[in-house]
């Protein structure tokens, strides 16, 4: 192999790199618009609706608040979690 390709595969590699890091943040972005739209959708759900997935009212309200950068869906389903698993624990203590 002469020292020509040596070098100009060194230099594919990082430009490969830079490629997957701008298509990544994209994908990124993409994916953080796409679950703020969804987000905004929850509150147009009846009280109802938003209890039947774990949900209060006032948990949209403290998820809007969060930077653009975080995703309000992941907040949400974490503290949805957390009710189900309180709710269960209560659960097996009154049986």
């Amino acid at each position: 192999m002469s020292t020509f390709e040596e070098t100009t595969a060194f230099r594919a590699t990082p430009r490969q790199a830079w490629i997957v890091r701008v298509v990544n943040a994209l994908s990124g972005f993409y994916r953080g618009w796409k679950n703020r739209r969804d987000f905004m959708r929850l509150g147009d759900m009846s009280d109802a609706e938003l209890a039947d997935i774990g949900l209060v009212r006032g948990d949209l309200h403290v998820a809007v608040g969060l930077p653009f950068g975080s995703d309000p869906t992941v907040h949400l389903s974490a503290i949805a979690r957390q009710r189900l698993r309180v709710a269960e624990e209560v659960a097996r203590r009154v049986c």
